[in-house]
């Protein structure tokens, strides 16, 4: 650890440093099996919806040149990228709506483009690395919630080369993170944030919180600050987001665990830590100023981070709460839905190596305009199980079925998760359900390591002990390139516990290979793209899907060239290329004005001096694309 440079860890690399995952799962073997009964991809990639499953679809392999030209998609495609700025189609446009630093108050100090935001104004600006997001219409207003969901302290603390040296730096770069809540309007100008606005908020690592249902006021979350368990400060690493049927928004704590550390290097923690990566060094060294994050004086305190947080935009003065009834692990995005007889529904993926899907089905039923306070705290969770005939099943995490109590399964959903024989997953990332078709998708990013074999010629368990093996919806080895798994329900019921799936595509290179890691025959020259993250389907049921991947543009990564958003027609399965943001970026997080006239996109990380030019720090960015005659954008 001493000899790495922290800062210039990715989350996945500090997990791996602090915490190695198996190289193959679960997933893999189903996969492998059903290729070696039906042929390479044969029975597991399809095209369509509903009906168009395991052998009733047009399987990728057998596209049609009908099919890809009856597709939904307008905009003419546009090629790769590498330079430092943002391309969308001809026809569109795009502007800077909200950069790290912009003020949200009126008494915000202005940002400096060489030394960024200071402690004063730190929680009156909008936050850093922009994330999932949310647009909610509200008295009349559009107003936008979006996360923050890391800092980069070297580009924040320019002056200290990125070290925090003090509890003030180390409150700053808190300030930063969490969540922003805005009001937006369209001037003279184009799209800017409403500074003032009544519904204007910051929420950050400070924010007082409320624990709900089943675990609040468990043993587990008790600390010496909260001995009630049902309090909490702060949100942490909010990554993916979701919206509920009733207008609130779900944000998603991911990455937690580097948060954590302790004082003391020779602390004893308990085993469960390891299972969710929390060790004796933070990535921010948060413990040294702060003894909230010091394992060794407050151990409960990790227990409190890792939840599904509903914030309403609505309110300003609301206190956020924490589901505890959504499960505790390492949240992508939530993803709502509802049963046919009206019960609330919430897909979750659990962002890491040898992972699981997740569901949660609420007891109580959503009327429009009644009460909805109890329907995300009282309901079953459920983890998935891939089998290898393209069939599914979620599998209820219940005493019975864990031999662990309620309070257990929903602090440690991941042993309950191992405890029912879930299918490890190579890093279930964003969640994203069809307005117009009973079916869910799920990004699965990559998995470099998967079959790769360690000096000793065996492969890694997962940090439960499961062995990764090959299964069902990861078929290649050393997966540097990512795919989307898609199911639908049974009954075309949101609430069934059984499912049948496929792969909806799968990322390659054609122009540097000749086998299964050309990716499916819907990847071609024109739209290479690696590690699917993001995905959010518009009100037509296109579905948009962001990277966040290698954007070295060689190797097997030559034609792939910056992070992207791509447009997908899960009828036909044609996908096109539609924006590429900045060098070093990551493209993730979309939402729409209310007419639909105007897309919302995030730009997080970007290495380049992005969007200020030459000589500024880089600033993450949410930024508007707009048709140029005023048209609806997708």
């Amino acid at each position: 650890m001493k000899d790495i440079d922290k800062k210039a860890l990715s989350w996945d690399e500090w997990d791996e440093l602090n915490d190695p995952r198996p190289a193959t799962c679960d997933f893999d073997r189903v996969v492998e099996a059903a290729i070696s009964r039906r042929g390479f991809l044969g029975g597991i990639l399809a095209f369509g919806s509903g009906a168009a499953v395991m052998g009733t679809a047009t399987l990728i392999g057998t596209t049609s040149a009908e099919a890809q030209a009856a597709s939904r998609i307008g905009f003419k495609p546009i090629p790769i990228a590498t330079d430092s700025t943002v391309h969308v189609p001809e026809g569109y446009r795009w502007q800077p709506v909200a950069r790290w630093g912009d003020p949200l108050f009126s008494d915000a100090a202005p940002f400096d483009p060489a030394g960024g935001i200071d402690l004063a104004s730190s929680d009156k600006v909008f936050g850093e690395n922009t994330d999932g997001m949310e647009l909610f219409f509200v008295d009349g207003r559009q107003v936008i919630a979006v996360n923050h969901e890391y800092v980069n302290p070297e580009i924040n603390l320019p002056a200290t080369g990125g070290e925090v040296t003090n509890a003030d730096e180390a409150r700053l770069l808190q300030n930063l993170q969490g969540v922003t809540v805005m009001e937006v309007a369209e001037g003279e100008n184009g799209w800017q944030i409403v500074v003032d606005s009544p519904y204007n908020r910051r929420i950050h690592h400070n924010t007082p919180m409320r624990l709900s249902g089943p675990a609040a006021g468990s043993d587990l979350l008790r600390t010496e600050a909260d001995p009630t368990g049902t309090q909490s400060l702060g949100t942490f690493n909010n990554c993916g987001s979701g919206k509920t049927p009733w207008g609130t928004y779900l944000t998603c704590e991911e990455n937690f665990n580097g948060y954590f550390g302790s004082t003391d290097p020779n602390a004893a923690l308990p085993a469960d830590y390891k299972r969710y990566g929390i060790g004796l060094e933070s990535r921010y060294a948060y413990e040294k100023f702060d003894a909230r994050f010091d394992v060794s004086k407050n151990p409960n305190e990790p227990y409190r981070a890792g939840w599904v947080v509903e914030i309403d935009p609505a309110k300003p003065d609301s206190t956020p709460v924490k589901r505890t009834a959504l499960g505790r692990f390492k949240h992508e995005n939530a993803a709502c839905a509802l049963t046919k007889d009206g019960r609330v529904v919430v897909y979750m993926g659990d962002d890491e190596r040898g992972e699981y899907m997740y569901k949660f089905v609420s007891t109580g039923f959503y009327t429009p305009g009644g009460a909805t306070e109890g329907l995300l705290d009282d309901g079953q969770l459920f983890a998935a199980k891939f089998n290898e005939d393209g069939t599914g099943q979620w599998v209820a995490l219940t005493p019975d079925s864990t031999g662990m109590t309620t309070e257990e399964i929903l602090v440690f959903s991941r042993m309950a998760g191992s405890k029912v024989g879930a299918t490890t997953m190579d890093r279930p990332e964003w969640v994203a359900v069809n307005p117009v078709s009973v079916e869910g998708y799920c990004a699965l990013t990559n998995n470099s390591r998967r079959g790769v074999k360690q000096d000793d010629g065996s492969i890694r368990t997962n940090a439960g002990g499961e062995a990764m093996t090959l299964n069902a919806a990861n078929p290649r080895e050393a997966n540097d390139y990512g795919q989307i798994v898609r199911w639908f329900p049974d009954g075309e019921d949101h609430g069934a516990e059984s499912f049948r799936w496929d792969l909806y595509v799968m990322a390659g290179n054609p122009t540097v290979h000749s086998d299964a890691y050309a990716g499916s025959d819907n990847v071609n020259e024109g739209n290479l793209f690696n590690s699917p993250d993001g995905m959010m389907f518009d009100q037509t049921g296109l579905l948009w899907i962001q990277t966040d991947g290698d954007d070295s543009n060689e190797g097997d990564f030559a034609g792939h060239g910056n992070n992207q958003m791509l447009a997908g027609d899960p009828a036909t399965g044609r996908i096109e290329r539609f924006l590429t943001g900045p060098v070093g970026s990551e493209v993730t997080g979309l939402t729409w004005s209310v007419d639909r006239r105007a897309m919302f996109v995030g730009i997080q990380h970007p290495s380049a001096p992005f969007p200020d030019g030459e000589g500024a720090l880089p600033r993450s960015t949410v930024i508007a694309v707009m048709r140029d005659d005023g048209g609806l954008v997708g």
